[in-house]
């Protein structure tokens, strides 16, 4: 049976769901979408079943630690370069600015 406490509130809450899943039956009767409601429960449930005869994988180590520098970039590096998210007016062989292109 469920070994932590969200495997048991898991199991919890597919009784619950079984439980309204009954309800929903006797009030519509069997009909195709409560029969696979049902058949859904039962595969939630063969699942869940599953998760209690496994082990959990060990939390994953913390990863190295990127110090991302803020300062501001040379405008230099961004020279030659369109802006794809507008368009890219500027062929590489055009020289000019993006605007000088449209007129």
């Amino acid at each position: 049976m469920a070994v932590t406490t969200e495997l048991t509130t898991l199991h919890r809450t597919v009784d619950e769901l079984r439980s309204i899943v009954a309800g929903v039956r006797s009030r519509y009767g069997d009909i195709p979408a409560v029969r696979r409601l049902l058949g859904d429960v039962d595969r939630i449930d063969l699942d869940v079943s599953e998760l209690d005869t496994m082990t959990p994988p060990p939390d994953p180590a913390p990863g190295a630690v990127h110090i991302i520098d803020d300062r501001p970039v040379d405008p230099a590096l961004w020279a030659d370069a369109d802006d794809e998210g507008l368009g890219g007016l500027r062929s590489s062989s055009q020289s000019g600015s993006p605007r000088d292109s449209r007129r």
